[in-house]
């Protein structure tokens, strides 16, 4: 056996990467000048490869290098990014964005829990109006006394009977003892309700936008409230007189039954109640970006137009004097809740808005208000009174 075929090689065999040479072998006369991916030993290593990596026993070639190339393991020198021709370092990393950070405090809750979130919110809006309908069964008598007053009054000043009439055994039972604390529980139990509401979809907000709770819930339940007076105290009383007074000098005498007098007065106090919640609707509109303080200044002529309309559906009168009754105040609401749309807009772009200035046109308007009151009652013998147009002689 040849000297080659003891030590394992053949004529034209190749030494195997994983077998170490033997210390009577002779390296290579000329050893070939490393190329990429070609697999070089520790022994042959030298500082002409000064420009190439070593990983696992293979050369790479990389120009850019500036580290001195030691024999290591794959553990200890990882292989590192290649970086770009200019050789500059990689940009920072952009900050986390708020939202991402507050994102941590927004509850996660599956489709059944969502569901039982939801019942346990209805059954506590519904034990709140529960406990309201029981306080105002305690008053019943009263709070019908005061929904018929403008009944009787409208009757009077038109020369009539100041009473309502009952056609049904059951008539009186059903509007005083079930549907007028029904619908007082309404509007006493409306924070309650609202606040439900609110914990149900606070969930899914964000921190800073929980912060609109409190605000939230006194802003619409007193819109709501406000609504149901103003419909009382001045929309409802007009309405009333004017339909009243209609067949009076045709041979007409009214005879009010009090279910369908009640209902008129649910449509009437329930709509005017819910209409103006518009601020609360424009300012939602602008809080989910839906919509802008400019682009509903700019079309304020087309929502003026949707007003209109919609006083004359809730209006109960043909007239143009209770149609304005109705829409002006609704044309004011509109812009109340553009101004507050504004605001907002001004808080997100870290800009302040002039209050001390508005303080002192709004004190100015109501000095004037007041003088002209204070006028007319104390030279001209007019008196106040709690209805439209409060001040009469």
């Amino acid at each position: 056996m040849s000297s080659e075929e003891q030590q394992g090689r053949g004529p034209d065999r190749e030494l195997a990467p994983d077998t170490p040479q033997t210390a009577g072998a002779e390296p290579a006369a000329e050893a070939a000048p490393a190329s990429e991916g070609t697999y070089v030993s520790h022994e042959q290593t030298t500082d002409a490869d000064h420009d190439s990596h070593y990983y696992d026993g293979y050369t790479y070639d990389d120009p850019y290098s500036q580290v001195d190339h030691n024999p290591v393991t794959p553990a200890a020198a990882p292989l590192a990014p290649v970086s770009s021709g200019s050789g500059s370092p990689p940009p920072p990393s952009s900050p986390p964005d708020e939202e991402d950070e507050e994102d941590d405090g927004m509850l996660r809750m599956s489709f059944l829990e969502h569901l039982e979130e939801l019942r346990s919110r209805l059954i506590k809006a519904l034990g709140g109006v529960a406990v309201a309908f029981l306080l105002a069964m305690l008053f019943a008598n009263e709070i019908w006394k005061a929904i018929s007053d403008p009944a009787a009054e409208a009757l009077a000043r038109l020369g009539y009977p100041p009473t309502l009439k009952q056609l049904s055994p059951t008539d009186a039972f059903t509007v005083i003892w079930m549907k007028v604390p029904l619908l007082t529980a309404t509007f006493l139990s409306s924070p309650w309700i609202l606040y439900q509401v609110w914990a149900f979809i606070s969930p899914g907000l964000y921190k800073k936008e929980r912060r609109f709770a409190a605000p939230f819930i006194l802003c619409t339940a007193g819109l709501f409230v406000l609504g149901g007076l103003f419909a009382y105290f001045v929309a409802f009383r007009f309405g009333l007189e004017f339909l009243l007074g209609m067949g009076k000098d045709i041979n007409v005498e009214p005879a009010i039954n009090l279910v369908d007098y009640f209902d008129l007065f649910v449509n009437v106090s329930l709509g005017i109640g819910l209409v103006f919640e518009m601020p609360v609707a424009v300012f939602f509109l602008t809080f989910l970006r839906i919509t802008t303080a400019k682009f509903l200044l700019a079309n304020s002529r087309y929502a003026i137009l949707i007003i209109v309309i919609l006083a004359a559906v809730v209006t109960p009168t043909p007239d143009i004097f209770n149609l304005m009754i109705f829409s002006v105040p609704m044309v004011f609401l509109y812009f109340i809740g553009v101004f507050a749309s504004y605001l907002l807009e001004l808080r997100r772009n870290e800009e302040s808005f002039p209050w001390a200035s508005v303080l002192v046109i709004v004190a100015s308007l109501a000095g004037v208000v007041a003088a002209v009151f204070y006028v007319a009652v104390s030279r001209y013998g007019y008196k106040l009174i709690p209805a439209w147009p409060f001040l009469v002689r």
